[in-house]
């Protein structure tokens, strides 16, 4: 049993100070390209300032609050 858990620690030791294998964030955030198709909001969301959009037969609104922000929901 003693040796189990001196293996599991040099294990846990050794693959911390593994260098081999970039570490970052678990979930990193999506960076945009350079070659993704923008839009700007203003055609987006219209003189009203909001737009349905449906995606796989759902709805979801998206609207501009007061403050500038983007808002999307269900």
């Amino acid at each position: 049993m003693i040796i189990i858990v001196t293996l599991i620690a040099i294990f846990n030791i050794m693959t911390s100070l593994d260098t081999s294998v970039p570490r970052g964030p678990l979930n990193p955030k999506p960076q945009p390209q350079p070659d993704d198709r923008r839009i700007d909001s203003k055609t987006l969301l219209g003189t009203e300032g909001r737009v349905i959009i449906e995606h796989d037969g759902q709805h979801y609104l998206l609207r501009q609050t007061h403050a500038g922000k983007l808002i999307l929901t269900k």
